[in-house]
């Protein structure tokens, strides 16, 4: 079982790209929604910290973090309807990658407001690189409901993979995620 989950992660990581997973991208519809978050390692790291981390802290945090990332998501994208030439989206998002990356490498436990408030502030951003692509979509409330399911698919994996593998194991995959994120703003 932890085989088939490392090799699926590595999967998942292989399959995506580099950090740049905004602009450019086919906004039509449900199915350019469902690849958005597997189209950039940014976002694809970030979605599956997410649930790493909710994993590690536990009780109702499991289903809260996701929660509150999914409806700032949507919240994000539709901000980027109104406002859609906000700067330090993208340096935004890669630091986002950090902190979580190292957030589940030292198994961080904050209070649930402060856990709550910090991952709203980047699910707030990564819904803002999707909405903003979203005014050229010809399916636009297809494509946010897709790019909403790959988000949840991605946090409960991320989930999944937390619970299944022991705490040392998510730890070592915080470090590879906070690295990524390092390597991401140095690119940037």
């Amino acid at each position: 079982m932890k085989l088939a989950t490392r090799l699926f992660a590595l999967s998942l990581l292989l399959a995506s790209g580099t950090a740049g997973a905004h602009t450019g991208h086919d906004t039509s519809g449900l199915a350019a929604g469902l690849a958005h978050p597997f189209g950039g390692m940014d976002h694809l790291l970030a979605m599956l910290a997410v649930g790493l981390w909710a994993a590690q802290t536990g009780g109702r945090r499991i289903w809260l973090l996701p929660a509150v990332f999914m409806a700032m998501l949507a919240l994000g994208a539709g901000v980027a309807q109104f406002a859609p030439a906000l700067q330090l989206i993208e340096p935004g998002i890669a630091a986002s990658v950090l902190v979580l990356g190292l957030l589940v490498a030292r198994a961080s436990r904050f209070a649930l407001p402060a856990s709550l408030a910090l991952t709203a502030s980047f699910g707030l951003m990564h819904g803002y690189a999707h909405g903003a692509e979203m005014p050229g979509a010809i399916e636009p409330a297809a494509y946010a409901l897709g790019f909403l399911a790959a988000t949840a698919a991605l946090h409960l994996i991320g989930i999944a993979m937390g619970v299944a593998s022991r705490e040392r194991y998510a730890r070592i995959a915080g470090v590879g995620i906070a690295a990524s994120g390092m390597w991401m703003l140095a690119t940037i």
